[in-house]
């Protein structure tokens, strides 16, 4: 008996079912809306039943009819993605699709060029990415959006992996007339007495607030900001100082001011940065093979980012 569906109309029925909205559905899958409409509606057409329930102003929300449907349907994306997967690997071919997420803060400074040397390395595969924080990433790789996510060791949850590449510790970031800009390394202690502009992303913001903790005493936080080049400019702006873990690559910001980065002494752990990945997912042949190029890549660059003062 032939299909009464296409796996493409599965993609886009799960895409509208995941994201509540034909239009988000539509950046998520790179589709036109009017392609994922017609997509949805030949679906209930064929097997006469609604899937969605249309509200308006307030996007779709799915019956119960299509609950059932979105999960048998999902199952079956999975299991066609198995597939893919198991031709790959007996071909032994590196090929086909890879969806590569990565942590806001330094997808600029890392993911191109590991994007870039991976392609040139496999010209069969089909590379694309996106930029989340790390909450997003996680649900992203539950969802099976994204194959890796390229991230720190921050709150990985058991239902993952998570592949360590390079420890990174934390350093202070000020501006160039800044008290303490001439130091070798700063205390806590001695940050404590000045303004902080926070990187305030879900995880990130708590391991660098924990600094604190340890002192037993808050920073004086008087900016907060979700972006790591806003943070540079602010801070080189004599905002307060902030605090990172990837070293960017000038001394300068995006403004074109100068800026100092000094190691923090004192007990606090650095970050891992490295890949998270579904369990499982490393039998892959082409996300191993991702998992094998990062590590090179960041091992031939040495620290990611530019060298600042001395390690401590």
């Amino acid at each position: 008996m032939p299909l009464r569906f296409t796996l493409r109309q599965l993609e886009y029925f799960v895409a509208v079912g995941e994201e509540g909205s034909i239009a988000q559905a539509s950046e998520r899958v790179n589709v036109s809306s009017p392609s994922i409409s017609a997509a949805i509606s030949q679906l209930e057409g064929e097997f006469g039943l609604p899937l969605f329930v249309r509200k308006h102003a307030h996007g779709l929300s799915l019956t119960q009819a299509g609950l059932q449907f979105l999960s048998k349907a999902q199952r079956v994306l999975a299991e066609a993605e198995a597939l893919n997967r198991l031709a790959d690997n007996i071909s032994g071919k590196v090929q086909g699709p890879l969806k590569i997420g990565c942590l806001l803060t330094f997808a600029q400074v890392l993911l191109p060029a590991i994007r870039r040397k991976f392609e040139q390395s496999h010209p069969d595969t089909r590379v694309s990415q996106i930029e989340a924080d790390q909450l997003e990433l996680i649900e992203k790789l539950r969802r099976a959006e994204i194959d890796v996510a390229l991230s720190y060791d921050l709150e990985i949850p058991p239902d993952l992996d998570f592949v360590p590449l390079r420890a990174l510790s934390p350093y202070a970031m000020m501006a160039a007339d800044h008290p303490l800009a001439d130091r070798d390394a700063v205390s806590v202690a001695q940050l404590l007495e000045h303004p902080m502009v926070l990187l305030d992303l879900p995880f990130s913001s708590d391991y660098f607030l924990s600094f604190f903790d340890q002192a037993g005493r808050r920073p004086q936080i008087v900016e907060r900001t979700r972006d790591m080049a806003v943070m540079r400019s602010l801070v080189a702006n004599g905002f307060g100082f902030g605090i990172a873990n990837i070293r960017p690559h000038t001394d300068l910001s995006p403004d074109g001011r100068p800026l100092r980065f000094v190691p923090l002494k004192g007990p606090q752990r650095p970050m891992r940065l490295g890949l998270i990945l579904p369990q499982g997912a490393r039998s892959i042949l082409t996300v191993s093979a991702f998992i094998d190029h990062t590590a090179q890549t960041i091992a031939t660059w040495g620290y990611p980012g530019r060298a600042i003062k001395q390690e401590v």
